[in-house]
């Protein structure tokens, strides 16, 4: 009966060496680059100082740049034909990578026209995480793959990735012969369908990117595609001698848990302490950290006005929107106005700073986007630009209810709890 005991040494051995293996890839896939911002930063200059310029361009990396047209779309009904025109006008490369990519209306539509150009020579590369396009089909990608597109997807779940599956890419670009870029939030999906309407029809932004600045887009996703392909894509067909399409000033730059994950928290802690009229923010998650939270009060109390759009009942992440309601009341007490939106999924990303600074791309305003995922961001510096875009956030408050301080007080105390409970993994949120 105990003959088993003589070999319980090995069986010990073996159940502490499976312990200690989850244990250790639980570890590496919960925490992220050691943080390294640990205070606020002081507010020296403005927005449209030059030096805000010089350090925004040394500390993120690259420079800004003139000679940027931008355009920006509203939801789906306007950002996916314009972005299905670029890739059926291709005419030598597209390079493609989004976190979402489902099978669909959408997903077909944008199958086709990928599946066409590379048919006809064009030399397609996409990107895909592999967490966020689980539902896109076999057939789609085999598709895609006979017809001469690369296919590659990130950070799948293999024994040797273990330790960095908590790592994905929530980058949404798409660059056209190197010379057209686009940018924001929306996924390849049929949520993004329409104008916003109703529930079923979320609500996003996306941009259109001309002149020197989509070699910064180009960037980014050549960044993940060597990580992931082990290939680099050269030569004048994705990196075209740089031509002046406008005269909007402008930058390009990435975030991943690889470089040191903080230059992402970094941009918007250095805008938020350059801010000295207005601050207008839309996060479609929004969980700050105390350090990210003190910064918006150091700047209401500074006199800057502080709005916040976020979203309303209609979201895909419950936990999310429980974390970050935990934390509203010290923000409400200290004036930051917190609006929440009504109609349908607020889903847009995006920061402007004193009419002068907006800032837009894949980033939410949460840890995750923080210092776990890897982001890119388009910072536009341009006066006409900000108008335009302060002008499509008043827009969006007129659909949104502001909470007050004494509203957010009275939640039920079930509400109060699950609050609480969601706040505590807020790290990875």
């Amino acid at each position: 009966m105990l003959e088993w005991l003589k070999d319980y040494p090995a069986y010990a051995a073996g159940a502490g060496a499976l312990i200690t293996f989850v244990l250790t890839i639980l570890v590496l896939n919960v925490t992220g680059p050691e943080k390294c911002i640990k205070e606020p930063l002081r507010h020296l200059c403005k927005v449209r100082d030059p030096q805000f310029m010089r350090e925004m361009g040394t500390l993120l990396g690259p420079p800004v740049l003139g000679g940027m047209k931008v355009e920006d779309f509203q939801n789906g009904d306007e950002i996916f034909p314009a972005m299905l025109s670029a890739i059926r006008g291709a005419r030598r490369t597209i390079t493609f990578e989004t976190f979402i990519y489902w099978s669909g209306d959408v997903g077909r539509e944008f199958r086709d026209a990928l599946v066409e150009r590379a048919r006809a020579g064009v030399k397609v590369h996409i990107m895909l995480d592999w967490v966020g396009s689980q539902k896109v089909s076999d057939k789609t990608v085999d598709m895609l793959r006979e017809a001469g597109a690369e296919v590659e997807f990130y950070h799948p779940l293999k024994w040797y990735t273990l330790s960095r599956f908590n790592s994905r890419t929530h980058r949404k670009l798409l660059v056209i012969d190197g010379r057209i870029g686009f940018t924001g939030g929306v996924g390849v999906a049929d949520q993004w369908r329409g104008s916003a309407q109703d529930p079923a029809h979320w609500r996003d932004m996306h941009f259109r990117i001309e002149g020197p600045v989509v070699a910064h887009i180009q960037a980014a996703f050549m960044d993940n595609w060597i990580t992931t392909s082990g290939r680099v894509l050269q030569g004048e067909e994705y990196f075209p001698a740089e031509h002046v399409a406008g005269e909007v000033s402008g930058q390009m730059f990435m975030s991943s848990p690889r470089g040191g994950g903080d230059s992402m928290q970094l941009m918007y802690l250095m805008s938020i302490a350059a801010a000295e009229t207005s601050i207008d923010l839309a996060a479609a998650y929004f969980v700050p950290d105390s350090l990210t939270r003190q910064s918006l009060i150091e700047a209401v109390q500074r006199g800057v006005t502080v709005r916040v759009i976020l979203p309303g009942k209609h979201i895909d992440e419950k936990t999310v929107r429980r974390a970050s309601r935990a934390d509203w009341g010290e923000l409400l007490e200290a004036g930051v106005e917190i609006h929440v939106f009504e109609p349908t999924m607020f889903h847009c990303k995006m920061l402007i700073v004193d009419g002068h600074l907006v800032s837009v791309g894949s980033t939410n305003f949460d840890n995750r986007s923080f210092r776990l995922n890897d982001e890119a961001n388009l910072n536009v510096y341009d006066e006409e630009f900000a108008r335009r875009m302060t002008g499509v956030f008043e827009g969006d408050l007129k659909r949104c209810r502001q909470m007050s301080l004494d509203e957010w007080r009275r939640r039920p105390w079930s509400e109060r709890l699950m609050d609480k409970a969601a706040s505590l993994v807020s790290s990875q949120l």
